[in-house]
């Protein structure tokens, strides 16, 4: 039986998946539940196990496609099977990141686009008396209809500057090259980056040693993978909310002493190592349990209040930005806390978290205190309804006891999405979480 492979749906919000490598090569065989192809998204980059057991008969889209949830990507044939090959991209089935059974969407081809070319018959005519090839000729008249002096013109002068991103025209004005020998494989025949490193490349007979170090002294970062799906997420994040931050300035002199006693308790135990952040974690996800409106996400036309929290911790790599989950984080203790954020940072730094430990956060916190930061604006992670920003712990003067004293201080910043909570609730959430931290003692009430 003939298994169409899609793009799983992997997480509530995803809605497309980019190919980053397939595993098998077109005629090997496959396994049930063999790791097939790798699929990036804007969570996570997650190997893919294949649905069926055969010989892997097409690779319909290749590595480097962004496509649909949905999709098929590959076909499954049986030994001796031959079914008919997929031309275009179709949608097959969505399956669900949790296995639930899979929904059905319509099977359709891309339909194949034929330019008409709108022209008048004068023009036509003169296009055949001068031996021009009138679907070449820029039009002028209306919706692009190509006129008589259109084709003079072209004629006269010849086609027009081929269209080119600027990156590529500084290249082949650097190297001196004749834009009308490339051919352009961008939009519309646009002739791009990686169409002069081709051209380039054929003319010299030798390999350029990378993509991402062209000629000229130009350097190039793809916009692509992890950055792009960061990118678009803030943006869409941006455009799609209506974000409110505001800040505090907590006395957290309290919740150092907290930490230096949890720390002097267990000095001979190397496997108990506590941070302001897992008191921190801690704090916020009481403070979630007693404002539940905080703990929600805004999924369609409805909004989601949930009864567990899904603490999610920003840790920054190298190439981005990914948000692991801390699940139930609202009914953990604090050395739980403690060994399940360090073993997730690990996991994310070396690229090995799962699906579920990047998918239904609740809640988001971003801590910039290593970077020196005391404050500042963090952008939500969409669905959630807040997110948390958290500045270093600073010695400083303060009004303590009606006396000056030097004590530690913290900024916290909350943006939360006005179109879900209103201010005073959520300021309410703030200050609550901002006390919790100044006595520690009141989140073991």
């Amino acid at each position: 039986m003939t298994v169409h492979v899609t793009m799983p749906k992997l997480g509530m919000t995803m809605k497309v998946g980019r190919i980053s490598k397939w595993f098998k090569n077109e005629g090997d065989a496959v396994e049930k539940e063999e790791e097939l192809f790798e699929v990036e998204t804007e969570k996570i980059t997650n190997k893919i196990k294949s649905t069926g057991t055969g010989t892997l008969f097409q690779i319909v889209v290749p590595v480097g496609e962004t496509v649909p949830i949905g999709t098929i990507l590959a076909v499954i044939a049986e030994e001796n099977e031959q079914p008919e090959r997929i031309e275009g991209l179709q949608a097959g089935e969505v399956v669900e990141a949790d296995g639930d059974a899979p929904k059905s969407q319509k099977t359709q081809a891309a339909p194949k686009e034929t330019k008409r070319i709108v022209s008048t018959p004068s023009a036509r005519r003169v296009a055949k008396e001068l031996g021009v090839d009138i679907a070449l000729v820029p039009g002028t008249g209306p919706d692009g209809k190509v006129k008589e002096g259109d084709v003079v013109k072209f004629h006269e002068e010849g086609p027009p500057a081929p269209k080119i991103t600027p990156l590529a025209a500084e290249m082949a004005k650097q190297k001196g090259l004749d834009l009308s020998e490339i051919t352009g494989t961008g939009e519309n025949g646009k002739i791009t980056r990686k169409d002069i490193e081709t051209f380039l490349a054929g003319a010299t007979e030798e390999t350029q040693e990378t993509q991402d170090e062209p000629s000229g002294g130009v350097k190039v970062i793809p916009f692509e993978g992890m950055r792009r799906a960061i990118a678009n997420n803030m943006h869409a994040s941006l455009q799609n909310a209506a974000q409110l931050t505001t800040f505090t300035e907590v006395d957290v002199t309290e919740m150092v002493r907290f930490k230096d006693l949890i720390k002097a308790e267990y000095k001979r135990d190397d496997s108990v190592k506590i941070s302001y952040n897992d008191i921190i974690l801690m704090a916020t996800a009481r403070a979630l349990v007693r404002h539940p409106i905080m703990n929600s996400t805004l999924v369609g036309e409805e909004i989601l209040v949930h009864d567990t929290v899904n603490l999610g911790i920003a840790v920054a790599l190298p190439e981005g930005l990914i948000v692991p989950k801390l699940r139930n984080a609202g009914k953990k203790p604090l050395l739980q806390i403690a060994k399940e954020v360090r073993q997730l940072a690990k996991k994310a730094r070396e690229g090995s978290l799962s699906v579920e430990e990047v998918t239904d956060g609740t809640f988001t916190i971003s801590n910039v205190s290593m970077l020196g930061m005391d404050g500042f604006t963090p952008v939500l992670n969409p669905p959630e309804t807040g997110i948390l920003g958290v500045g270093r712990v600073i010695e400083k003067p303060s009004v303590f006891n009606g006396e000056i004293a030097i004590r530690h201080m913290m900024t916290l910043s909350l943006t939360f999405d006005h179109r879900i909570v209103d201010g005073a609730p959520a300021m309410t959430f703030l200050k609550d979480l901002a006390r919790y931290l100044e006595q520690p003692t009141l989140m073991m009430a």
